[in-house]
């Protein structure tokens, strides 16, 4: 309470329910109910709101019949802010501003739209307008909405711990201040109700839309007008202590759907149909008593009164609900009855008592009425647990044919399947069986290769249980899911650390393995370790200069050597090109993008460099496509391995061009992302290439490897099985103006390119290597994209069936849905590559046969 203010403040811890986005909790406040991570495409605009809702019904209700017929005019609903709230409710605000709401980067423009329009709209507030003349031509708002964003931007781009935070509360402070002294400054007999709340919390990162307790927990702060007759103290009349601690509970606990029947009744609505939250009995206005002075022991028949609409209204519903769907379980729809019954039983009590005392139509305090709000209040808590346990519809016939389906696609897709994978595993088996006595033979060649075997046979399980566990056991566990992270570069470092003990070993003792690339699983994982603790900041604005990453003197040299590595590595030919000129514009413009953006200067934004630098791009994927196109159809006579390599290069250049693209639109860490991204990969391509003995015993080891590495890039460029770990800011790296198709692409290709290079890449090295390699290692460099594929159809089929029997788990929503929904995406790009693989190796067989024929005629 302010001793300079009139009026009367209250603050509530607010608590959401996930999943934490706007969109889906705006749905929440209006309409009651418990939308899921179903409905999570709506986020991105076109979800109108078609189910009941306050909004609504003060649209569509008669004002009449809510005690407004002294006014001439009917009232009007106005909006400012956020256009979520027009694409939920495109027709039902009589004067809307919305603004675009995408933009995490832009910092004012919502909230200055807002402080714009807001003195105006409060001018024709109902119980605030200076002139209440009937006869004037403009009709009062009944209700505003401004929602503000520039809090939620500032967390998105720079963190909730930055200055612009700080700068941003301030003005939140003063627009507040100036507004409520505005609404202290009502007439007396104006009841003005402001509710100041967030929708959502952010975690430390400043992101949201999980269910973390920082995600979830937000503020309520409630202001009354003087004329509402509310004052210290006045919330704890009824606080449920009459029956016990369960309905002090309930009393306390407030939730973001509680506030739906709370406004219906201030304003004298219906509550929505398919409300399940409860009335927030502190929040209703104390009622004048007959010298019109407040009277709080009349207030509790009142607050009973409308505790029971509500409970009939829930109640309605889900006996509604029940006759259609057998989701809610008999019995404790049976114990609610009841529960409503004794409530209703004692209400009807009171009021038959209370008119005996009295002998009039008014009605006092009393323990029974308390009661009945304490077992009112009960019901509702309760009413609302069953909701949210039963709330999403459960196909389980369907899940059931689901994992069957997956189940078999996983028997088929099995690597032991194939003859040769399973004679040499039994070859593996029985060779690790005769190991004592070659032992005893004293033979040093035979031990020698007795400890290979060993060392084989050790890395093969070791990999068989890691990826066990990693895409089957992780996906029944939300804190292994939670820390997945650091589980997936355990595994890796502890695979690399195997494969480099057998090549050490094997290169001291076998000329044909060098020292050198024996020394390449070490690689792999210094680049791992170094990417996990020193580039950080991806995915935030390059003007945050906590990251080391985001200052020019990282990335420019980071861009410099990816460019020269672009020189070195990708290219058939060392002389000078139009697709070498392609790729130094784009590496300029790129820099000279997150120059600019680093500037104190926020009218330079770069976006005119990003745009060039993504143009430039686009060209130089369709002339790698070209190019590789060319060699496809081209009959120029060469040996397969000649062209198998050409076909290499040209491919791999085009992935490099999608890798820059990825660079343009995660920021600029990712410049030293890409650089280690290169060696990483390079280091693994190698390590196929210089297997050439029994190459096959390595594929399980290899695409374990594969899976990982490309897993752990993921998760280093700060993201997560998670939607609050989304990079909005992606879709704005060019633009101010949200466009919907380039930004889910730009989204897109941000949290799921990494998974389609690193697949793409491997998809390419284990087919087009086996054309000029040892006869020897062509099955095992062939086997390791099958062993990839057979860890990521296990993923999936894990997943199905966690998020199957966890259906009814507290954290379904939180972790296990939104870890079952990105591993379907998962697969879904590995079924696409499956089909690219065929395709390819229809083609390749197509042209090679014809050769082979003639060769045969000649011969």
């Amino acid at each position: 309470q302010n001793k300079t203010s009139r009026g009367f403040s209250k603050l509530y811890q607010f608590v959401a329910d996930p999943p934490t986005v706007t969109m889906q909790r705006l749905k929440g406040l209006t309409t009651g109910g418990l939308p899921t991570f179903a409905d999570i495409t709506g986020s991105f605009g076109g979800a109108s709101i078609e189910e009941d809702s306050w909004v609504e019904q003060l649209k569509n209700s008669p004002w009449e019949q809510r005690m407004m017929h002294n006014n001439y005019h009917k009232p009007q609903i106005a909006f400012v802010g956020d256009d979520t709230w027009i694409d939920l409710f495109p027709t039902q605000f009589d004067d809307a501003h919305p603004y675009p709401s995408f933009n995490t980067r832009d910092l004012d423009t919502v909230d200055n739209g807002c402080l714009l329009h807001l003195p105006r709209l409060l001018d024709r507030l109902a119980g605030l307008k200076t002139n209440n003349d009937p006869t004037t031509k403009v009709p009062p708002f009944e209700l505003m909405v401004s929602h503000f964003l520039g809090v939620d931007h500032v967390g998105h781009t720079y963190g909730p711990n930055n200055p612009h935070m700080e700068k941003k509360l301030q003005q939140m402070d003063n627009m507040l201040s100036s507004t409520l002294d505005r609404i202290d400054n009502a007439p007396e007999k104006s009841c003005i109700v402001a509710f100041v709340l967030g929708d959502h919390g952010m975690t430390e990162d400043g992101n949201h839309g999980g269910g973390t307790s920082e995600e979830v927990n937000a503020g309520l702060f409630v202001h009354f007008s003087p004329g509402c007759n509310a004052r210290e103290g006045y919330d704890q009349r009824i606080d449920g202590r009459e029956i016990g601690s369960e309905s002090t509970q309930a009393f306390d606990s407030i939730h973001q759907i509680d506030l739906v029947p709370t406004i219906s009744l201030l304003l004298g609505l219906p509550i929505p149909y398919a409300n399940i939250g409860g009335l927030v009995t502190a929040i209703l206005p104390t009622p004048y008593g007959e010298n019109e002075e407040m009277d709080t022991s009349s207030s509790t028949p009142y607050i009973a009164t409308a505790l029971a609409l509500n409970a009939a209204q829930v109640w309605t519903y889900l006996h509604t609900y029940s006759q259609t769907s057998r989701d809610l379980p008999r019995e404790r729809l049976l114990e609610l009855k009841e529960l409503l019954n004794s409530a209703s039983t004692l209400y009807r009590g009171a009021i038959i008592q209370s008119q005996k005392e009295l002998q009039d139509n008014t009605y006092h305090d009393s323990t029974e009425f308390r009661q009945a709000c304490g077992l009112f209040k009960i019901f509702l808590a309760e009413s609302t647990d069953l909701g949210k346990q039963v709330w999403t519809q459960f196909n389980e016939n369907g899940m059931m044919i689901g994992i069957c389906i997956l189940s078999l696609a996983w028997v088929l897709a099995n690597p032991l399947w194939k003859r040769d994978v399973r004679k040499q595993i039994g070859m593996i088996l029985c060779w690790f069986g005769t190991n004592n006595r070659i032992a005893m033979n004293g033979a040093s060649e035979d031990q020698f290769a007795s400890s290979l075997q060993s060392f084989r046979l050790l890395e093969v399980a070791a990999s068989l249980i890691c990826m066990i566990f990693y895409s089957g056991v992780l996906t029944f566990g939300n804190s292994y899911i939670e820390h997945e992270r650091e589980i997936v570069t355990f595994f890796l470092a502890i695979l690399c650390l195997l494969v480099f003990r057998r090549w050490n070993y094997e290169s001291n003792r076998n000329a044909t393995t060098t020292a050198v690339s024996a020394y390449l699983p070490l690689v792999v994982i210094l680049c791992s370790r170094i990417h996990d603790v020193f580039v950080t900041g991806h995915g935030l604005d390059p003007s945050i200069r906590l990251h080391a990453s985001h200052n020019a003197l990282v990335f420019l040299p980071a861009l410099t050597v990816l460019l020269a590595l672009r020189f070195r590595w990708f290219e058939l030919t060392h002389a000078l090109s139009v697709s070498k000129f392609i790729d130094v514009l784009t590496t300029v413009c790129l820099g000279c993008s997150w120059w600019e953006k680093r500037t104190r200067d926020h009218s330079r934004n770069g976006h005119e460099f990003a745009q060039a630098s993504m143009i430039f791009v686009m060209i130089g994927v369709m002339h790698a496509v070209y190019c590789t196109g060319s060699e496809l159809t081209s009959r120029v006579n060469e040996s397969r391995v000649q062209r198998s390599w050409k076909l290499l290069c040209h491919s791999r250049l085009v992935l490099f061009r999608v890798m820059m693209f990825l660079v343009i639109v995660t920021g600029p860490s990712t410049a030293c992302t890409a650089v280690i991204v290169l060696v990483q990969c390079a280091a693994l391509s190698q390590m196929m290439m210089q297997s050439k003995a029994r190459a096959e015993f390595d594929a399980p080891v290899m695409a374990a490897m594969w899976r990982l590495l490309i897993r752990q890039i993921f998760f280093a460029t700060n993201h997560h099985c998670s939607f609050n770990r989304l990079h909005f800011t992606a879709a704005f790296v060019a633009t101010d103006t949200f466009q919907f198709h380039i930004a889910g692409f730009s989204l897109f290709m941000n949290t799921f390119g990494w998974e389609l290079l690193g697949t793409l890449l491997l998809l390419l090295t284990s087919r087009f290597t086996t054309n000029f390699t040892t006869a020897d290692s062509k099955d095992g460099h062939s086997r390791v994209w099958d062993w990839f594929c057979f860890y990521q159809c296990t993923e999936t089929l894990a997943s199905c069936i966690s998020v199957s029997a966890m259906k009814r788990h507290l954290m379904v929503w939180a972790v296990f849905a939104p870890r079952f929904m990105f591993a379907a995406i998962f697969t879904g790009m590995g079924l696409m590559f499956w089909f690219i693989d065929a395709l390819l190796l229809f083609t390749h067989n197509s042209y090679s046969k014809p050769k082979d024929m003639g060769k045969e005629g000649r011969d």
